[in-house]
């Protein structure tokens, strides 16, 4: 049962990263800055939560989570037209910061490196 619900969250994931890029005509979604980091599903398929990364300052970012938000039954609608499922997932979006997160871990790093090198006399 476990391999299918990861079977099912990975085409989903798929499929609702190419209906956001393609089929959705809310100009707060078309920038480009929304990328579906991946979908964790209910184990009876009834529920999913779809994570995005936003690239983009917090106005940015509430703009798209507002976005997504009026776009969730067309999705949902489209998921179920694509998959062969019994029962279309309610779906709900969710931030996901983990990119954002790395990207401040690394910032961070290269910030130390840097200093650790100019300590050394190089």
């Amino acid at each position: 049962m476990a391999l299918r619900v990861e079977r099912v969250a990975e085409q989903m994931k798929k499929e609702i990263a190419q209906i956001l890029r393609d089929e959705l005509k809310d100009p707060r979604l078309e920038s480009g800055l929304v990328t579906v980091t991946g979908v964790e599903l209910s184990n009876d398929l009834h529920y999913a939560k779809v994570y995005v990364s936003i690239y983009g300052d917090e106005a940015q970012k509430s703009e798209v989570m507002e976005g997504l938000a009026r776009a969730t039954s067309f999705v949902r609608r489209e998921i179920g037209q694509r998959l062969s499922l019994r029962y279309t997932p309610e779906i709900t979006f969710k931030f996901d910061a983990s990119i954002e997160h790395g990207d401040h871990i690394n910032r961070l790093l290269a910030r130390v490196k840097a200093e650790e090198q100019g300590h050394d006399g190089h």
